[in-house]
């Protein structure tokens, strides 16, 4: 934490500073940005260690009030360079960076950007950054449910590499090519030695329209055990009217089954998510999602359908300022197998919890 502490003084004082040298010299500019999320979650099954299942990574903590995500961010833009750097603290921080070493664990964006071209929108940025892959991000605040899709929470939310990215002069288009570390990972595997890729590209034909197809082709094993993974990522988001709007995805991956054979394992997982705004300062979402990993590639049950869980959830939103957000959630998770654990250390087939959150933007 004393860490952390320092770190955030680093920030403010170079905030400081570059506003300083703005000021007198104007050649760049720097600002200084934060976001901090509490929840308190209630899982019905009554977990003993409050933890809610495996596969969930973000407000994971039940029966106690808690911190999803707290960042502090600062940004620095001159001309063709362009820099982020923002540590964070919480539950999500937690699970998602538990293997990332040392002070690793608490870099939620660090990166650097130069922009190639002078005429055209060309950057390539290097650095820890969000991910290419869907359209939930780790900002609840950003989300159109409170909490995450049981897609987007199994598929990386970060990433470590370079990024290539074009934007259109017209900004309907977006191609990115990028080298990573792999699989939501700063650190490479010990023992892995090859790069994992990835792209993306993104269609804006209109402002109330978004389709976006992303793609993840590496491994995240050592070369020992190498099994090459394939990764799509498929969404639209669709302002229909002022007041409804509707998000589809489908992400569907491929591992091979054991390394140099051609035998692939294969998981998919739909989403549909509708959201309705009744008035000013208020939203509500109705989110419907289905995850099939019979193979237990990316969620490892044990049993003998493996993971396919299908989930309903509904959320109500009010916000009473643009940068402030109070949300509540009913969510219930239903599985083909018994895999979801009670305090009696029994094992059932639904999940059921209900989630309070209030996030500040600044």
């Amino acid at each position: 934490m004393k860490k952390i502490l320092t770190g955030v003084a680093v920030l403010m004082t170079a905030a400081g500073m570059a506003q300083d040298t703005t000021k007198s010299e104007n050649k760049g500019q720097f600002t200084f940005s934060g976001y901090a999320e509490a929840y308190y979650s209630y899982d019905f099954g009554k977990p003993k260690d409050n933890n809610r299942p495996g596969f969930i990574y973000s407000h994971n903590r039940s029966n106690e009030f808690n911190v999803n995500l707290a960042f502090v961010k600062g940004s620095y833009t001159a001309g063709r360079i362009r820099a982020n750097i923002a540590l964070g603290v919480g539950t999500y921080m937690n699970a998602n960076y538990a293997a990332e070493p040392g002070v690793l664990k608490n870099i939620y964006e660090a990166n650097v950007g130069y922009k190639l071209s002078r005429t055209k929108n060309l950057w390539l940025d290097m650095g820890i950054m969000p991910s290419h892959i869907g359209f939930e991000s780790a900002i609840s605040k950003d989300c159109w449910t409170v909490t995450r899709s049981v897609l987007a929470e199994n598929s990386p939310y970060y990433e470590s590499g370079a990024k290539l990215t074009y934007t259109t002069d017209n900004n309907k288009w977006l191609f990115s090519a990028m080298a990573l570390n792999g699989w939501q990972r700063i650190q490479r595997v010990a023992g892995n030695s090859l790069m994992s890729w990835g792209t993306q590209v993104q269609f804006k034909p209109t402002d109330n329209v978004s389709l976006n197809y992303s793609t993840f082709v590496g491994t995240d094993k050592p070369d020992s055990t190498r099994l090459w993974r394939y990764f799509h990522n498929l969404y639209g988001i669709f302002q229909l009217t002022n007041k409804l709007g509707l998000t589809l995805g489908f992400d569907v991956g491929q591992e091979q089954a054991k390394k140099g054979e051609s035998k692939m394992n294969t998981w998919y997982a739909p989403v549909a998510i509708v959201r309705y705004t009744p008035a000013d300062k208020w939203a509500i979402a109705l989110r419907g999602e289905y995850y099939n990993d019979e193979h237990g590639v990316i969620i490892s049950t044990g049993t003998p359908n493996g993971f396919k869980t299908s989930g309903l959830s509904a959320n109500v939103d009010y916000l009473p300022a643009q940068n402030i957000a109070l949300r509540l959630e009913g969510r219930m998770l239903n599985s083909k197998d018994d895999i979801f654990l009670k305090t009696n250390e029994s094992l059932t087939g639904t999940n059921a919890a209900v989630t309070f959150s209030a996030a500040v933007s600044f």
